[in-house]
């Protein structure tokens, strides 16, 4: 449970730091223009560059859970969606040599098999 609360904290400080709208980032430059910080010509290229390096950190982001749920599923001995193929293939194999042998063994039985035995008439006993 601690872990995922853990995990809820960096999913929600990530995504304050890397969720940012086209929007935001033009009212951010805006900002720095008004300043006297950027000047009008550099406000597109300096949007531009929020919106990338918002991109970058929100991949960035995405990247670490995905490693930190891998690690949290090894750690629990849980199987994974390729363990999963690979059973249901030897299963696959395993019952198409089990029937293989049932059927092999099943005809040779059958052959072997004999026709019953007639009794012989009993004897009538001689008076």
């Amino acid at each position: 449970m601690a872990q995922t609360d853990l995990l809820k904290k960096y999913l929600d400080a990530g995504l304050a730091f890397t969720q940012m709208t086209q929007q935001r980032a033009e009212a951010i430059v805006k900002d720095l223009v008004r300043a006297g910080e950027v000047q009008a010509e550099q406000a597109t290229q300096r949007r531009n560059e929020l919106m990338e390096r918002s991109r970058q950190n929100t991949e960035k982001l995405v990247e670490q859970v995905r490693r930190e749920v891998r690690d949290q599923v090894r750690s629990l001995g849980l199987a994974t969606q390729e363990d999963v193929r690979t059973l249901r293939a030897e299963i696959a194999t395993l019952k198409k040599a089990s029937s293989s042998k049932t059927t092999a063994k099943a005809a040779p039985a059958s052959a072997a098999k004999k026709a019953p035995a007639k009794k012989a008439p009993a004897k009538k006993a001689s008076s």
